[in-house]
């Protein structure tokens, strides 16, 4: 599934392990199917990951079943290492091992933590004790896989003489790669300069030459999450631990995109390659955001609205002379197009589809068959079509869950005269219509009132936000929403488009519930009866 990556090694090469199906979905509210988990894989190989850590396979069930299916589809032989993380815990490993065996090139990833914080108030252990669990761990992971990574966790505030004594083990004891966690943010780039330089120069059987893979895994709490992994390249490491979009614990991880763009844009600084696609960047960041029910920061690097965009006078006046006075790096080589029309209303189903492939969307028929109807709806609805509208068309299509429900109709009234009402006609899966009308306190809360009546699956709206996909007073709306069931700590993300912002606002609510009904059990949906107070079934 790597869909034509070649990918070439050397000790220039910076290996690039993507853990956003990992660390990036331990984000609060970004929980994600099975079938999501697999599609971000998807493109993940076909951005040029390295590495996908698919999963921690002992936390559920469902995340067993998640890395497994990414190993035998996504971990071919030209595809990317399919690795999976474990406790230094016997059943973590053995679990972490049926999960990635089945891919062509398997890796388990273990750990523990290491510093003092760790070791007294977490673990309640000894130093000798750690170093007995992290033998045992590494040479039963090693007797399973050739393939072993180890984390000394929070290192960044470890002692460096002990880390010295851990990072010793793991390496007699198998590992291949030896990852260096900030876990907690808290170092600052010299500091981690000289941590990363000592450990290589100091560990014995892990220095330059001995085929041991030096790895650095940041965390972004104090905003320097993407300068300390520059700051460990520099030192000699050549794996590093990222995310899409810098999702992640708290504060999130490094950014995959910022990474691999200063490494693309600074040679004479880093004097390293990666083996990524940058054209894919700006495609697996939407991806990763709409699946994640994750809003991208407009100002966010590389892949933020504002990122390419110049609105000071200055600014325009120099970029229109020439692009490099105020870019660095050009939109084209993460992704972007500069074409403002794309197409427009007399535009045929041939043309749709092949601008599609421009963009880097793969559709088939039927898929093709639906975007087109909508384009043709938008194309009549605007003067111009941008590639913006197509990716946000094009996206909503391809990210929807599973449809226990769809919108039908919508109509609302609304306005300073009269109380906000919405009546919304929506499809069940075995193809039962419902119709149901209900008062709120604005347009889009008696919709989302009316739709609970039909669908009955409690929940909390944890978050709605809404932004323009282009300028313009006909632009097509984006709108995400985040809801979690009321007697549950998991979140659920629903992503919805269209000219009419109360329609995009509808899709998401509907896209989210039907996330969490996937994961929680089919809803019940309402009685028959007066349409105005809880919903009619219509054939």
């Amino acid at each position: 599934m790597s869909e034509g990556v070649v990918r070439t090694y050397d000790e220039n090469t910076v290996i690039i392990f993507d853990t956003t199906l990992r660390d990036g979905e331990q984000s609060p509210g970004a929980t994600l199917t099975s079938a999501e988990k697999l599609e971000i894989a998807r493109q993940l190989a076909r951005l040029g990951v390295d590495v996908i850590e698919a999963g921690f396979p002992a936390a559920s069930p469902d995340d067993l079943k998640a890395v497994q299916r990414i190993a035998r589809e996504v971990g071919t032989a030209d595809g990317p290492i399919i690795c999976g993380l474990a406790r230094s815990v016997e059943n973590d490993i053995l679990t972490c091992w049926e999960g990635v065996k089945d891919a062509k090139k398997p890796r388990i990833h273990t750990f523990l933590g290491v510093s003092p914080q760790h070791l007294e108030y977490q673990m309640g252990i000894t130093q000798e004790q750690a170093l007995e669990r992290i033998r045992k761990a590494v040479t039963l992971a090693k007797s399973l896989c050739d393939d072993v990574e180890f984390s000394p966790m929070d290192a960044g505030r470890a002692d460096m003489d002990f880390l010295i004594k851990v990072c010793a083990l793991a390496v007699e004891c198998g590992a291949t790669t030896l990852n260096i966690p900030d876990t907690v943010g808290y170092v600052t780039p010299s500091e981690w300069y000289e941590t990363i330089a000592t450990l290589i120069a100091e560990t014995p059987g892990a220095g330059k030459g001995s085929g041991i893979i030096w790895s650095v895994h940041c965390h972004n709490d104090l905003g320097m999450a993407t300068a300390n992994t520059l700051a460990g390249i520099q030192a000699g490491a050549r794996q590093v631990e990222v995310t899409i979009n810098g999702v992640g614990e708290r504060a999130g991880n490094t950014s995959l995109e910022e990474v691999v763009m200063a490494i693309h844009t600074r040679q004479s600084a880093y004097a390293v390659r990666t083996n990524i696609d940058t054209r894919q960047i700006m495609k697996t960041s939407r991806l990763v955001s709409n699946y994640m029910g994750m809003p991208v920061q407009p100002n966010k690097a590389v892949v933020g609205a504002n990122a390419f965009a110049h609105e000071s006078g200055i600014h325009q006046d120099g970029v229109l002379k020439h692009a490099s006075t105020f870019e660095i790096m050009t939109p084209e080589s993460v992704g972007l197009s500069q074409s403002r029309l794309v197409l427009g209303k007399h535009s045929g189903r041939h043309a749709l589809k092949v601008r599609l492939q421009e963009l880097g969307f793969t559709v088939d028929d039927n898929q093709l068959k639906q975007v087109f109807e909508r384009f043709k709806a938008l194309a009549d609805a605007k003067k111009v079509v941008t590639d913006a509208d197509l990716e946000a068309l094009i996206t909503e299509e391809t990210t929807k869950p599973q449809e226990f429900f769809k919108l039908l109709d919508i109509q609302v009234t609304c306005g300073t005269m009269g109380m906000p009402t919405a009546t919304v006609r929506l499809a069940s899966a075995d193809g039962e219509t419902f119709v149901h009308a209900a008062v709120g306190v604005g347009p889009v809360d008696a919709a989302y009132r009316a739709i609970d009546a039909v669908v009955k699956a409690p929940n909390v709206l944890l978050e709605y936000s809404v932004h323009s996909v282009t300028e313009g007073i006909d632009a097509l709306g984006e709108v995400t929403v985040r809801i979690s069931p009321p007697d549950s700590e998991k979140s659920f993300g629903g992503y919805g488009a269209d000219g009419d912002i109360i329609v995009a606002s509808v899709k998401a609510y509907i896209a989210a519930l039907n996330r969490m009904l996937a994961v929680r059990g089919h809803g019940d949906v309402a009685p028959e009866g007066d349409a105005a107070t809880v919903g009619v079934k219509t054939q």
